[in-house]
């Protein structure tokens, strides 16, 4: 069979769901027998699902309020323990605030389950996948960022998931470039770039992840995060205990504009959504080891 017939009956078998990173189609094999990969890429606005309903959501006055009442809450110091902190309810939560934009939303890549398990093979459309949408601010305010962070609403459209302190998520994953896919293995707030299939690390935490080394195969870094997490996917003994920094798909729960969203990683400071009120949760760091 020639390559072009395998690469064509590969991409159709697999069904373009709405939050499936979309990327060129893969050549299997060369006529040597090496393995190829056409360029991965970070989805442009025209790619993305239901773009315009991201848009949409971060430019609406609800949005926006959401995000004044978190810059209006203290954060709690990284790490801290402590009771969910209920955000009370203001009518004009913006008022007084700097003014500021909330910036176009970017897309924010994960590893798949099926990478960390090793079931998937070890191909940019098989390892990376679209899991949210992120904006960060125009500007600082109070002295603080935030980013707001979209996920896909069951049956089309985005919804807020929560908002997060900082930038990070929206900095890294808008340094995508021509031919290139950006993403995040949350479990250690690591940043990657990833050329054909090579990973190159973009943080310091993604470069203690590949042990110092400047670049890494796609293959190889299957085994280390499989060596990682492989006993951290859903059903595992470190799922059901609830530590939210594992990788699993997101919940059923995260479906709908008022569910709370597990975050992977990132600040302890998030707002979430929880039955329509708006809530500052401290995120339980979870070990890695």
């Amino acid at each position: 069979m020639r390559d072009t017939e395998k690469s064509g009956k590969w991409a159709g078998s697999r069904s373009r769901l709405s939050i499936v990173l979309a990327v060129s189609a893969c050549a299997l094999l060369s006529v040597g027998g090496l393995a190829h990969a056409a360029p991965a890429r970070d989805p442009l606005p025209a790619d993305i699902p239901d773009y315009q309903a991201a848009l949409d959501a971060v430019k609406s006055t609800d949005v926006r309020n959401t995000v004044c009442r978190f810059l209006r809450t203290p954060a709690p110091a990284d790490g801290a323990a402590g009771p969910v902190q209920t955000i009370p309810e203001m009518p004009e939560p913006c008022q007084g605030l700097p003014s500021f934009t909330i910036k176009d939303p970017v897309a924010r890549n994960e590893i798949t389950p099926g990478f960390v398990a090793g079931t998937a093979k070890p191909l940019p459309t098989e390892a990376i996948k679209l899991t949210q949408l992120v904006s960060s601010l125009s500007t600082t305010v109070n002295g603080r960022n935030a980013t707001v962070m979209l996920a896909p609403t069951q049956g089309g459209g985005w919804h807020l998931a929560a908002v997060r302190d900082g930038d990070s998520d929206a900095t890294y994953a808008g340094q995508a470039t021509l031919g290139t896919l950006v993403f995040t293995e949350p479990q250690i707030r690591g940043w990657y770039r990833l050329k054909l299939t090579t990973v190159e690390p973009l943080n310091d935490e993604a470069r203690q992840g590949l042990g110092g080394r400047v670049s890494l195969s796609l293959g190889d870094y299957q085994k280390l995060v499989k060596a990682r997490y492989a006993d951290k996917l859903p059903g595992s003994e470190y799922d059901t205990n609830g530590y939210s920094a594992g990788y699993s798909p997101r919940r059923k729960v995260d479906e709908g504009p008022s569910s709370t969203l597990l975050l992977a990683g990132g600040s302890s400071a998030a707002l979430a959504l929880v039955g329509g009120a708006a809530v500052l949760r401290r995120r339980r760091r979870a070990s890695t080891g």
